[in-house]
């Protein structure tokens, strides 16, 4: 049975004891007993009957915000024929709405069709305020905009580690919800616990709402990382494999560098894109690790190396040279300090098999800085297959493409028992790398990273900290408040643009209410 098989057996199966439990219900409001049993409709003429707005029937159809409305429904249905008391709400919240049945068959109860909708108390008034707080910050972080925060250097003097995020949702259309049951606004682990956060049991299939635009080559993306595991990492079978569904997966932010159609390899530490030399944006920072050798006797401080150079990983060696990570305009103005010598940057060099490198095979003996040339896969684009290509595309086509019955031997690929020369992809593929490029574990090693995969496109840096610094005033970033992710040019800080924005605001809000009182 297909996924959408089963999803649609569960919404008919809730169909059913929707029906089953609350005909007798609509009855006694004066409604029809069928019309609890069309889809859609019924919930239509339940928000007449609970005396509830029409368009929270959208809610009870959004995935995460209809587990938060359900409780709500169930609670405004037994008030809706007298049953207030805080017994009934907890036995209608502990029975999973259940306790409607009761209410239906064996209690006696009249609908109550001038009930008051104000809360009764101060309590329930608190209650109903916070739970529509998260149904609206639960909207927009699934479907508009969402908080991250960087917590590795593999986009290093880019993105930095501290900074915090606003990424968008709907630059390349939000991702309706795959897994149904879960916490809201929690990834896939509930806070302060090593307990998952959701139930792999149920899944929706892939959708997405329309996009405003689609991955360029070079932006910074957010994305659930592929692999997720050791198990399809360097071919380790260690059995730390542990399933997850798409939309909880690890998240992970990297520049993409090579989009579907493209042909990219590395030269050297250099990405060429179809042929020719791909020109990084000016705010990208690609740094590789360099041997700076001094002349005899000389040093350089640490304190030094940071502040004139922008040094912030490296360390000295026994003879007193360093081995920095540094960009190539960085190693040009350290070049120039008399003390230092030489500066050799290291590049691994081509035909060397590194088995961490993708795709494993001993085919390629590529490295992390001489790697490919690699086909990117584009939607609607047929390959061939054969010993050469499959070690590329067999991973793709099982996890990525849904083809579970797939057998790979020499040139022979057999998919749902049907012998194939070729295969055509359903979805685009993107290349993924940090620009920290040889502390980064990205695309050269997991593969490709499929378009179902992608989460957002990071926009703004809301807050940026350092944790190593000494200080509050230090530990603030202040000069990466409230800056653009993308854009040519030094990031400029609106931070203060943003307080004299909020400062005016509090004022019109003061003397608007003046006003209003008078």
């Amino acid at each position: 049975m297909t996924l959408i098989q089963l999803w649609l057996l569960f919404i008919l199966g809730t169909q059913i004891l929707h029906f089953l439990g609350t005909w007798k219900l609509y009855a006694k409001a004066g409604r029809k007993a069928w019309e609890a049993a069309i889809p859609v409709y019924n919930a239509i003429i339940l928000m007449h009957i609970i005396k509830r707005p029409k368009w929270w029937v959208l809610l009870l159809f959004i995935p995460i915000i209809n587990l938060l409305m359900f409780p709500i429904i169930w609670i405004e249905t037994i008030r809706s024929f007298g049953k207030n008391s805080r017994l009934d709400t907890a036995l209608v919240l502990v029975t999973f709405g259940l306790y409607i049945y009761y209410v239906s068959y064996v209690d006696t109860v009249t609908y109550k069709e001038e009930r008051s909708l104000q809360p009764q108390s101060g309590l329930g008034e608190w209650v109903s305020s916070i739970a529509f707080a998260i149904i609206a910050a639960t909207i927009v972080h699934t479907y508009v905009m969402r908080p991250y925060t960087i917590p590795t250097s593999s986009l290093e003097k880019s993105l930095l580690v501290g900074d915090y995020l606003f990424v968008s949702k709907f630059h390349y259309g939000a991702r309706t919800p795959m897994t149904p049951i879960a916490m809201p606004m929690v990834h896939d682990s509930i806070p302060m616990t090593k307990k998952r956060s959701f139930l792999n049991s149920i899944q929706l299939p892939y959708m997405r709402l329309p996009g405003l635009q689609k991955i360029k080559r070079n932006e910074i993306v957010v994305f659930n990382w592929p692999a997720d595991s050791l198990k399809w990492m360097w071919n380790d079978n260690s059995g730390k494999f542990t399933y997850k569904p798409i939309d909880k997966k690890t998240n992970y932010v990297k520049r993409c560098i090579a989009i579907a159609g493209d042909s990219m390899q590395i030269i050297n530490g250099d990405i060429f894109i179809n042929g020719e030399l791909s020109v990084m944006p000016v705010r990208a920072k690609p740094q590789y690790y360099h041997d700076v050798i001094l002349n005899e006797g000389q040093r350089i401080s640490g304190k030094s190396l940071h502040e004139r150079y922008g040094v912030r990983e490296g360390f000295s060696t026994n003879n007193g040279n360093y081995n920095l990570n540094l960009t190539d305009k960085e190693a040009a103005l350290l070049r120039k300090n008399p003390s230092v010598k030489s500066i050799i940057k290291r590049i691994e060099s081509i035909g060397r098999y590194d088995r961490r490198v993708f795709p494993h095979d001993a085919q390629y003996p590529w490295t992390q800085d001489n790697y490919g040339p690699i086909y990117i896969p584009k939607k609607g684009e047929t390959v061939e297959l054969n010993h050469k290509s499959i070690p590329f595309y067999k991973h793709l086509i099982k996890e990525y493409e849904h083809h579970e019955n797939v057998t790979f031997n020499g040139d022979e690929v057999y998919i749902n028992g049907l012998k194939v020369t070729n295969y055509t992809f359903k979805q685009d593929y993107y290349f993924m790398m940090g620009d920290n490029r040889q502390a980064s574990l990205d695309a050269r090693f997991w593969g490709f990273t499929p378009f179902d995969h992608v989460v957002g496109k990071p926009v703004f840096i809301w807050f940026s900290w350092e944790t190593n610094a000494e200080g509050i005033k230090n530990k603030i970033r202040w000069d990466r408040l409230f800056t653009t992710v993308h854009g040519d040019g030094k990031p400029r800080s609106y931070f203060f643009y943003f307080l004299g924005f909020f400062a005016l605001y509090i004022l019109y809000s003061h003397f608007a209410k003046k006003r209003k009182e008078k």
